[in-house]
């Protein structure tokens, strides 16, 4: 499809889907829209955004802020319906929204149990009472530590789990049990990178939903990607889960109450991991100025993933911008926003 047809598309089932659900949150719509429905018919985050935000500015759909995130309405929705609705998902979405650290350890633990399953288990991060009461409240944990050698975090920083390997030295592991794709630009995975450079750790996410674009750009420089195409809850919450899932709801219909890896987390774990890791050392080691540049702020993300593609096909990183940057003493960031509207 062109991008026209995708944003035809878009604004197609995002009508379609306010018309029946009345109100939605991005999340909901993302769920809908990105994640299911036949392959062909499905349109990713960033585009639907884009489209989004048209239709908003048309006033083809409006717009209400509440418990701390937006949600959609067909514009000529009447108040009184949107009220009533609004008190109807908030039932479901503030609940869920109290357990957000419980929802996040869900995930770490899991990442856990699979680490203890790798024959030689040389690696930091551990929960200390799993046996001694059930998920309903926060299980301790002990963090890794802040620092290898010399190599340290700043602040509280930590990373979820540090594995030490024979072949790529050290590895950091972090998990985000969020509905949110993890595009490349996100915080979570600059967060994730800046962290892995300070402590020189082949970097590895562990999410839900990871879009192509963020393989592309930055599997080349040595990140590791698992996809876990569920978001874990806690067993506790079973009640809770029934109504997050209802396609009437929220409508997250991955959600799976457990702290349990299923059977494709023990695999990228125990396999897929110590296979790739070695290559990803080597990757990440090469890309290592890029990436510095860009999880710290001194490089923006276009010009970044242009440096990456060039370098990774052996072409001149300043590629056509060069004479431009030359002639206009700017940086090819500046270059791209200033001649070609991108940055």
């Amino acid at each position: 499809m062109s991008r026209q047809e995708r944003d035809e598309l878009a604004a197609k089932r995002l009508l379609r889907i306010l018309s029946s659900l009345t109100m939605a949150n991005q999340r909901t719509l993302e769920q809908k829209i990105s994640d299911a429905g036949p392959f062909n018919q499905r349109i990713d985050p960033h585009v639907l955004n884009d489209v989004r935000k048209q239709l908003l500015k048309e006033g083809q759909i409006g717009r209400i802020t509440k418990a701390g995130a937006p949600w959609y309405f067909a514009g000529n929705t009447p108040v009184e319906k949107q009220a009533s609705r609004m008190t109807e998902l908030l039932a479901a979405y503030e609940p869920y929204l109290k357990i957000s650290p419980r929802i996040g350890q869900a995930l770490e633990i899991a990442t856990y149990r699979a680490l203890r399953q790798l024959p030689s288990a040389d690696f930091y991060g551990r929960f200390k009472d799993l046996d001694v009461h059930d998920d309903s409240t926060m299980y301790s944990k002990e963090e890794p530590p802040q620092h290898i050698g010399n190599k340290e975090l700043t602040g509280d920083e930590r990373l979820d789990f540090i594995l030490r390997t024979t072949d790529a030295g050290t590895v950091g592991i972090e998990c985000k049990n969020v509905r949110h794709w993890m595009y490349p630009h996100v915080d979570e995975i600059r967060e994730t990178l800046r962290k892995c450079l300070l402590l020189d750790a082949v970097p590895v996410l562990i999410a839900r939903r990871i879009p192509y674009v963020t393989f592309a750009v930055l599997g080349r420089c040595g990140l590791i990607i698992h996809q876990t195409y569920n978001q874990l809850l806690p067993a506790s919450e079973s009640a809770l889960a029934v109504k997050v899932r209802d396609k009437r709801l929220l409508g997250y219909h991955d959600v799976r109450t457990s702290n349990q890896p299923d059977a494709r987390l023990v695999k990228f774990i125990t396999k897929n991991l110590p296979a790739v890791a070695p290559a990803a050392r080597a990757k990440f080691d090469e890309y290592a100025d890029l990436l510095w540049d860009f999880a710290f702020g001194e490089m923006g993300y276009v010009e970044f993933a242009a440096r990456v593609l060039r370098r990774s096909r052996g072409e001149d990183e300043d590629g056509p911008y060069k004479k431009l940057m030359e002639e206009n003493n700017m940086t090819m960031e500046e270059v791209l926003k200033n001649f070609f509207g991108k940055g």
